[in-house]
């Protein structure tokens, strides 16, 4: 995955320069297909490169980065986008690539956590990521039997410290 290689959040990919370099190794290695599999960033950077290909082609050459026998053995650049997102939340998909993953690794940790928390009759409260999107959290609850769970698409009431630890004297 991009974040074994390194090229998950590529801070050079995001300026025009950055993807002048990635376009000049792609065109080198004479690579016209790529498959990117991410999430907002990801795809959002994929169609950006697509959108200025032939741009960065026609920079490449007139700076002697590519010949034009190059740029035009590489003139379309063919892009697949797969959406690889723990969150959830793209439209049209039953699950993103990642979900299925870490909610199994979610589970595992509420099942360690669980016994703990019996044994030592103790409440834990855990976070799991998802930014913007609840999914995981929801789904969590679900499977776990949750107390509570707090989503940002449903967001607490104003006094909800109060109401839970009343409930948690009771």
């Amino acid at each position: 995955g991009g974040t074994v290689i390194g090229s998950a959040r590529c801070q050079d990919f995001r300026a025009r320069e950055g993807r002048l370099r990635a376009a000049r190794n792609l065109v080198k290695r004479g690579i016209t297909n790529l498959c990117v599999i991410g999430g907002d960033g990801s795809l959002t950077g994929a169609d950006t490169f697509r959108a200025e290909w032939g741009g960065l082609l026609a920079d490449l050459v007139k700076t002697g980065g590519i010949t034009a026998e190059e740029a035009q053995r590489s003139s379309h650049l063919n892009i697949v986008g797969m959406v690889g997102s723990i969150d959830n939340d793209f439209c049209g998909t039953d699950m993103t690539i990642g979900t299925d993953s870490a909610l199994h690794r979610i589970i595992e940790i509420v099942d360690a956590i669980t016994t703990t928390a019996q044994s030592h009759q103790r409440t834990f409260v855990l976070e799991v990521m998802g930014r913007h999107c609840g999914y995981l959290a929801l789904i969590t609850a679900l499977a776990c039997g949750a107390d509570w769970v707090f989503i940002p698409e449903s967001p607490p009431e104003d006094d909800w410290e109060e109401h839970l630890c009343r409930r948690l004297t009771e």
